[in-house]
């Protein structure tokens, strides 16, 4: 017989909200049930690349509605799923590309992927992952296993065995593992978002890439909150040059609807035969279809010019807000992926902001992370960094 009353809340106490109810949103701005206006630089966390109700997505999702093919299951084929897989590959590296639901699910999927090439083509002694201090990768086993958040693994364990955990620029730690022949791949985010937005140094980066081209291994970026424009670049490895074996793709990718995706580079795509994955949803007609439309946006050379010219402005005003605020100790990220260090909780400043008329949101318990909508005018981005000043006070 159930124990709940009418009191108790019927969605699963797995956040901690603030008594906030959200009801429309318009570029970078979102209004509650109050009728209050609030300047949105949390963007669903890195979600809303393009604002809300922005008028390529709502004309995206009327013409895939007029057809009436919602869903059809990865049983048959759709052009819109097709058309997006051969624009991420052109954008980025020759391969294929799986499609799911989510960040969480493109990370699984690429440890299985790097799982199964390890095991067809390195031997099958190759079944460890390498991942970095910091990271965040999701919180289903395989992922959270090669996430850094001992208070998010402490509650599931035992986790997926063969994981480790090295500092960013460690490169005799990673030699050491490499060389063991036991590693399938090497999982990183080239600039890490929950772990206090701190980009990984190019060299690093390079570094990784010679060293799993000499052990075997393969080079996965995780891309999630980075990819797609965030940082300036279409992808977040293009500043380094650096090309993986494998990327995940998901947070901006279908404007707020469930989608991820995984890049596979030749070499690996030809060792999954099918029957090794599956998904019932991913990249299904509407979401592929508002995911074109948004990819090909943020792909288009002037529009990337503009997130880095934004991106410099909101630089130089918190650099300015640094000088004025004695409790800011860094500034640091790429583009308009923009943390604000601090030297104590941030609990406070979020919600300081939020009575301000400003939405952020924390990347640990000392950084509050910046991730307005990429087309956000240079006057509002002004704006919120004068209103995050004004919450810090």
């Amino acid at each position: 017989m159930s124990t709940h009353t009418e009191t108790v809340q019927p969605l699963l106490g797995v956040y901690s909200r603030p008594d906030l109810v959200l009801e429309r949103g318009e570029g970078p701005w979102v209004w509650d049930d109050e009728g209050r206006r609030y300047l949105d630089f949390t963007a669903g966390i890195a979600v809303n690349a393009l604002g809300h109700a922005a008028p390529v997505v709502r004309e995206a999702i009327g013409k895939a509605l007029d057809k009436g093919l919602i869903h059809t299951s990865n049983l048959y084929r759709t052009r819109p799923a097709e058309e997006l897989a051969r624009v991420l590959v052109d954008q980025s590296f020759p391969g294929q590309v799986f499609f799911c639901n989510s960040g969480a699910e493109a990370n699984e999927a690429a440890l299985k992927f790097a799982r199964r090439w390890a095991g067809k083509e390195a031997g099958s002694g190759r079944h460890e992952f390498v991942a970095f201090r910091g990271s965040f990768h999701g919180r289903l086993f395989g992922s959270l296993a090669l996430t850094d958040r001992e208070a998010y693994q402490a509650p599931f364990r035992p986790l997926m065995p063969g994981t480790h955990l090295v500092e960013v620029g460690d490169m005799d730690g990673v030699e050491t593992l490499l060389g063991s022949g036991r590693v399938a791949g090497v999982l990183i985010e080239p600039v890490q978002g929950e772990g206090g937005i701190r980009p990984v140094p190019h060299d690093f980066l390079r570094e990784l890439r010679t060293s799993c081209d000499r052990h075997g291994s393969l080079l996965i970026f995780d891309e999630v909150q980075c990819g797609l424009g965030r940082t300036g670049r279409l992808f977040a490895w293009q500043h380094a040059d650096v090309v993986p074996d494998v990327m995940t793709l998901a947070k901006p990718l279908a404007a707020g609807l469930p989608m991820g995706a995984v890049v596979l580079g030749p070499h690996v795509a030809e060792a999954v035969e099918p029957g090794d994955h599956a998904t019932t949803f991913g990249g299904g007609p509407l979401v592929a279809s508002v995911a074109l439309a948004v990819v090909r946006t943020l792909a288009d050379p002037e529009f990337l010019r503009g997130v880095e010219a934004r991106g410099r402005r909101v630089v130089a005003g918190l650099e300015a807000l640094r000088g004025r605020v004695s409790r800011v100790t860094d500034v640091r990220g790429l583009g308009l992926l923009q943390g604000v260090a601090t030297d104590g909780p941030v609990a406070p400043v979020v919600a300081r902001a939020r009575a301000l008329g400003l939405l952020v949101v924390s990347a640990g318990s000392d950084v509050v992370r910046l991730v307005p909508p990429l087309n956000t005018e240079p006057e509002l981005l002004d704006h919120g960094v004068g209103l995050l000043e004004e919450a810090m006070a």
